[in-house]
């Protein structure tokens, strides 16, 4: 997966939290329901067991994220698509304009129109510029056009909240 060093840093301070603040009190609330007795009907536990994994299993996750990551600059020129560039597109196809922000895989999200350049649109327009039009490969079947209209440079400011798994 490639990830830029911004991303690094916040998966780290996902992961520092999830173990010094949210662990603690995870196992405090296992431990407060297992205190209630018989384990086979205690809801309580099965809850907080179930927060618990699922803490620990998000902490592994991002952990082999940073372990396995490709690190990648944000070093396109401002007029070429690239990692945080927003760029206006308008598709042919059907006469409609859209306009996304290209970042990493881990803060990819097509609701919010952050798009992973490594997915196939953000294959597509990685390093093109305004005025050229692209072929977006989705698979061995389909393709479609998209005409950039724009693009313009967007500060990291870290608001992009990383994807969950």
């Amino acid at each position: 997966m490639k990830l830029t060093r911004a991303d690094i840093k916040k998966i780290q301070e996902e992961i520092d939290n999830r173990n010094s603040e949210l662990r603690p009190k995870l196992l405090e609330d296992l431990r407060t329901a297992r205190a209630q007795g018989d384990l086979s009907e205690n809801f309580e536990y099965v809850m907080a067991k179930r927060a618990n994994n699922k803490n620990l299993s998000r902490i592994r996750y991002l952990e082999n994220m940073i372990r396995t990551a490709q690190v990648v600059e944000e070093n396109a020129p401002e007029d070429v698509a690239g990692l945080n560039r927003e760029i206006r597109v308008r598709f042919p196809e059907d006469d409609s304009e859209e306009v996304y922000k290209l970042v990493s895989s881990i803060r990819g999200d097509s609701m919010k129109n952050r798009i992973s350049v490594e997915s196939p649109l953000g294959k597509a327009l990685k390093g093109h510029k305004a005025g050229d039009v692209v072929n977006v490969r989705v698979n061995e079947q389909y393709s479609y056009l998209c005409e950039i209209l724009e693009v313009s440079a967007v500060t990291d400011d870290g608001s992009d909240e990383l994807r969950s798994y």
